[in-house]
């Protein structure tokens, strides 16, 4: 994770700060001699979003996609998990799903990071940037894309590479990485951990939580979310960011049952009337 934050003061300090309306010209394709190399040795961080799509076009469930294709870093500065790709032990350490003659196996359904290649997006706190986000270009010496000549705008290549709907979902996921709670000096308990990274990264145990736990007696979940997110992935991962608001800072975005609520009242009375033993 030290890396991370070296790479984001390099980041803030010395690139060029872009705008959805600057220029840069890229291209990759099969022709050029570079090919599928930008796609090995390399560290790709995994969105919730990215993790939803890439094992939904495997067809596979959530929890064997993390198991066969992620590792979860460690670090004692680090506030919630984070999930990258695991690269293939080969000489190239390559990713898995990039065929050497072919390229990307999975390339409609193809990571957030890999897809803004080679354009990034810093998201920076106002002490950093006082004007917020901005883009900047990736230049890795081994990519020959930048000689292509083919120009486009940073908003040209967002629409083209497909990005928007990436972003959408990064944007119901930052109120939650970004909360104040995270920010502070006291990680979170480990069974909070386990929680985040079931809510955001193993939907499909998500879902068993929610509908074969006592999670439906205890919560006001109506008929129609029921629905939608017993079918839904993309439902779901919405719902679960709604209730990690709820479990991990205690804010009001589900509500328990009236019920509930009178037991725990009467459970907590009867806890301060009961005699204390000494």
């Amino acid at each position: 994770m030290n890396e991370i934050v070296r790479l984001k003061e390099t980041i803030l300090k010395e690139y060029d700060r872009l705008s959805e309306k600057s220029s840069f010209c890229f291209q990759c394709h099969k022709q050029i001699s570079c090919f599928n190399k930008c796609c090995a040795d390399v560290n790709i961080f995994l969105t919730p979003y990215d993790i939803l799509r890439m094992k939904r076009r495997l067809g596979v469930s959530s929890d064997e996609f993390l198991d066969r294709y992620t590792i979860l870093p460690i670090d004692r500065n680090q506030k919630y998990p984070v999930v990258l790709l695991k690269m293939l032990d080969t000489e190239d350490i390559r990713c898995p799903f990039v065929s050497p003659t072919e390229g990307c196996t999975i390339y409609e359904d193809r990571p957030w990071a890999c897809r803004m290649y080679p354009v990034g997006l810093a998201s920076p706190n106002d002490k950093e940037s006082p004007e917020g986000k901005f883009f900047f270009l990736l230049e890795d010496p081994i990519c020959e894309g930048f000689k292509e000549g083919k120009e486009w705008t940073i908003a040209e290549w967002i629409e083209d590479q497909g990005i928007e709907e990436y972003n959408q979902m990064g944007e119901l996921f930052k109120p939650i990485i970004l909360h104040e709670r995270m920010r502070d000096d006291s990680p979170l308990d480990p069974k909070k951990i386990e929680l985040f990274h079931m809510v955001c990264y193993n939907l499909d145990a998500f879902r068993r939580f929610v509908f074969e736990s006592r999670f439906l007696q205890m919560f006001e979940v109506d008929e129609e979310t029921q629905k939608r997110i017993r079918d839904d992935d993309v439902e779901l991962m919405k719902f679960g960011f709604e209730w990690l608001k709820f479990s991990l800072f205690g804010e009001k975005t589900i509500a328990v049952k009236p019920e509930i609520l009178e037991a725990k009242k009467k459970e907590l009375e009867a806890a301060k009337s009961s005699p204390v033993r000494k």
